[in-house]
Order: C-alpha cells, then sequence, then structure tokens
C-alpha cells in the first residue's frame, strides 16, 4: 500500500508538472516541448523501477486526455519506461561507485547516461511514429524527442537530484542496495 501511495504521488507530480506545457506543440498531436522529462532521471534515481513505470504511464494518461493517443503510443509508453530504466540500472547494477553527484566525474557520467537514455528514446519512438504516419516529420519529431529527453533533464534534473540527495535526505536506491551488502 505504502508503494501505491507514493506511485501515485509521483503520478500527481507527473501529471502537474506536465499539464501546464502540453500546449507548446511542436508537431500537433504528436510532440511537444515537454519539460516533464527532467522528472525521468530523478524518478529512476530515487525510486528506480516505480518510478520509470510511472514516467511510463504519466505520458500515456497525458496522450489520452490531450487526444493524442495513438498507435505510436505503445511506443511512447515503453520508451517513457525505458530511458529511465537505463538511467537506474546503469547506477544500480553498472556504477563502481554510490550514486553522487559531488564530483565533476559522476556528472559527467550522469550526462552521458541521460544522452543514452535520450537516444534510445528517440530511436524507440521516432520508426513509429514515422512509419504509421507518414505525413510527420520524422526528422523533426527525432530532434524534439532528443532534445526533450536530455536538456530538460541536465538543465533541471541535475539541479532537483542534487537538491534532493543533499538538502532534502532523499537516499538513491543504490545507495540502500549497498547499505544492505
Amino acid at each position: 500500500m505504502k508503494h501505491l501511495r507514493s506511485a501515485l504521488i509521483l503520478l500527481v507530480i507527473y501529471l502537474v508538472v506536465a499539464v501546464p506545457f502540453k500546449v507548446m506543440e511542436i508537431i500537433p498531436g504528436f510532440t511537444d516541448i515537454r519539460p516533464v522529462t527532467l522528472l525521468g532521471p530523478v524518478y529512476a534515481i530515487f525510486y528506480g523501477i516505480p518510478g520509470c513505470v510511472v514516467m511510463a504511464v504519466g505520458n500515456l494518461i497525458m496522450d489520452v486526455v490531450s487526444d493524442s493517443l495513438r498507435w505510436s503510443s505503445i511506443m511512447g509508453f515503453l520508451a517513457n519506461f525505458t530511458g529511465p530504466l537505463l538511467i537506474w540500472a546503469y547506477w544500480y547494477y553498472r556504477s563502481s561507485s554510490a550514486f553522487s553527484l559531488r564530483k565533476g566525474r559522476n556528472i559527467i557520467k550522469h550526462v552521458w547516461i541521460m544522452m543514452l537514455s535520450a537516444i534510445l528514446e528517440m530511436v524507440l519512438i521516432t520508426p513509429a511514429v514515422a512509419l504509421i504516419y507518414p505525413e510527420i516529420d520524422a526528422g523533426l519529431f527525432a530532434l524534439t524527442v532528443l532534445l526533450n529527453t536530455f536538456l530538460f533533464p541536465v538543465i533541471f534534473g541535475i539541479p532537483i537530484t542534487i537538491l534532493l540527495q543533499e538538502e532534502m535526505g532523499f537516499v538513491p536506491l543504490d545507495r540502500i542496495k549497498r547499505m544492505r551488502k
């Protein structure tokens, strides 16, 4: 029950951040300016897989309520789950050091993994849109996805992550795993 309540709170935060910007469309019905993507790495680092699920479900809800639900939304759901999942998996399983953005080296690693995550999301969603809706400019669509899923997490997500960890005492899941060992 506690995890469900946490997921619902994360989902409400997602929707509060997403809704005001839904009117800033780049390709109407397909893509817009999405500051909400800053939450992907934050949710992944502090909430793991449930945070990744919230990113996917939140995106799907926004597609439904904004009349943007399309067949390509299936890949959007998958991409909005796997992008943050890649970030979580790196810090949880692959990194030799615990997650902390106190060192410049870790910030650079985090930026690189967020770039890989953005590329993954772009590669998952763009072909689906291009194949199903050939009238959509696939290049513009891909660029919008890449910039949304990279720039907002870097510019806003990193400071929020640092604030949550350093000032508010949030503990990344990889640290919890290392403490249990």
